[in-house]
């Protein structure tokens, strides 16, 4: 037989649906007409304010007696356009009325697939489907399917990642979920009292704005500083409560899976090896109850909070998941720039570290808040030296490692024999890491 006979008999075996998104997307989508009409508004808001002035209330009468139907219609229209379906090896997502677009995502290349529900979906039992993608900046999404069928769905698409049969797909299901660690809502509004951003956002909000008024007497002015100060205030403080409450990591066969949120609930997924460096933070106020934050670097992910707050021994259990191998070193075992360093950088000096192990370069930087980054070995991309005339001058130089994420992390102030010799051992280190690395996998 063929190579074109077979795939029509694969295609006859396993036919192609598309289906439809629930049919609550309408509701969503019909705002749009009426989100152009307010954005014109907000550009020029004095022409808004003139026009609205000379129409009477029969015209705003009609214009809402046709606003309405247009929303409506366009709402409906877009739904009835917006079609998916999941083949052996790739989701279609195909959208538009007029222009016509169909995105084939290959499964090889899905990075993670998350679920949300903002809290109007959770009343409504619906649920959004985001998907990460290599090599793209922006989320595919699914918007909005029942939370059962985003479930089945996300699991259905995970086990064809992983290898399994298109006709038993469906029917493995969620891989379960192991309770690694959960966030009391006690310990994180503590942990956000005692961080230094959210003083200094309240500070802020509330001395700026009289200051503003003794100078200019002008209410606008205030308005249009205070407000923006005000609600970074509430982002940095109340905005992380209600996003991180009840922080929940667990772990499973495809990766680590996080669900938090207070009024929009999120079902995040840290795939095994796309980790490209992981960051525990350790802000002032937070070391004498020995608490902690840890932060990832994902390659195309968006995911960067693995843990909120959590005392250091249960988060070094939880990076220990992550990064299998690895142990964290502990501080004693960082060495320090030697002491001509603080030429360069005065004080500062002393809250830089170093540790290579056998697994992963290590490095620290901070003072009052202290930032030590991991990367192992096998997710170094290159590795380079720098040295300005000043530190050449007292001998010194960095040694920065980049990732797969596009970031880099840097070793400060190294004796410059040290950072040269630190240098080539790197290499090294990095390709036979990549070289001996597990492949990655969505599920055992």
């Amino acid at each position: 037989m063929t190579t074109q006979g077979v795939d029509d008999a694969v295609r006859e075996r396993n036919p192609v649906v598309e289906r439809r998104l629930h049919p609550v997307t309408p509701l969503r989508r019909a705002w749009a007409p009426v989100a152009v009409v307010i954005g014109w508004a907000l550009h020029d808001p004095d022409q808004a304010q003139r026009q609205l002035t000379r129409l009477t209330t029969t015209v705003l009468l009609i214009g809402l007696a046709v606003l309405v139907p247009v929303a409506a219609l366009y709402g409906f229209l877009s739904w009835w356009f917006t079609h998916f379906a999941v083949t052996e090896s790739e989701l279609r997502i195909r959208t538009g009325l007029l222009f016509r677009r169909t995105a084939h995502i290959r499964l090889e290349r899905v990075q993670a697939i998350d679920v949300t529900q903002p809290l109007l979906a959770r009343v409504a039992g619906v649920a959004k489907l985001k998907l990460d993608v290599i090599g793209t900046d922006k989320k595919d999404e699914l918007a909005f399917l029942g939370e059962r069928e985003a479930r089945a769905l996300r699991a259905e698409l995970l086990a064809r990642a992983a290898g399994f049969a298109p006709e038993t797909a469906h029917e493995v299901g969620e891989a379960p979920a192991r309770e690694l660690l959960r966030t009391p809502p006690f310990q994180l509004a503590i942990s956000l009292l005692l961080t230094g951003s959210t003083w200094g956002a309240l500070a802020a909000a509330l001395v700026v704005p009289p200051v503003l008024w003794l100078a200019t007497h002008s209410v606008w002015t205030v308005l249009a500083t205070g407000v923006p100060l005000l609600g970074a205030a509430a982002t940095s403080s109340v905005g992380r409560f209600v996003g991180e409450y009840d922080w929940t990591v667990g772990e499973s066969p495809d990766g680590l899976r996080i669900d938090h949120g207070l009024l929009d609930r999120t079902h995040e997924t840290v795939p095994p090896g796309r980790v490209q460096a992981v960051r525990i933070v350790e802000p002032l106020l937070w070391r004498r109850r020995g608490w902690v934050r840890v932060e990832l670097d994902v390659a195309g992910s968006s995911n960067s909070v693995l843990v909120p707050v959590a005392p250091r021994e249960l988060a070094e259990d939880v990076i220990v998941r992550v990064l299998p191998g690895v142990s964290v070193p502990a501080a004693a075992a960082l060495s320090r720039p030697p002491r001509r360093a603080w030429r360069c950088v005065p004080v500062w000096w002393r809250g830089y570290g170093l540790a290579v192990t056998e697994a992963v370069f290590a490095a620290r930087h901070g003072l009052l808040r202290r930032r030590l980054t991991l990367v192992p070995h096998a997710k170094v991309q290159s590795v380079r030296l720098t040295q300005g005339p000043w530190k050449r001058l007292w001998r010194l130089a960095d040694v920065h490692v980049d990732t797969g994420a596009n970031k880099s992390v840097t070793a400060r102030l190294r004796d410059a024999q040290e950072a040269a010799e630190l240098l080539r051992a790197q290499a090294e280190r990095s390709r036979t890491g990549r070289r001996d690395a597990l492949p990655d996998r969505w599920m055992a």
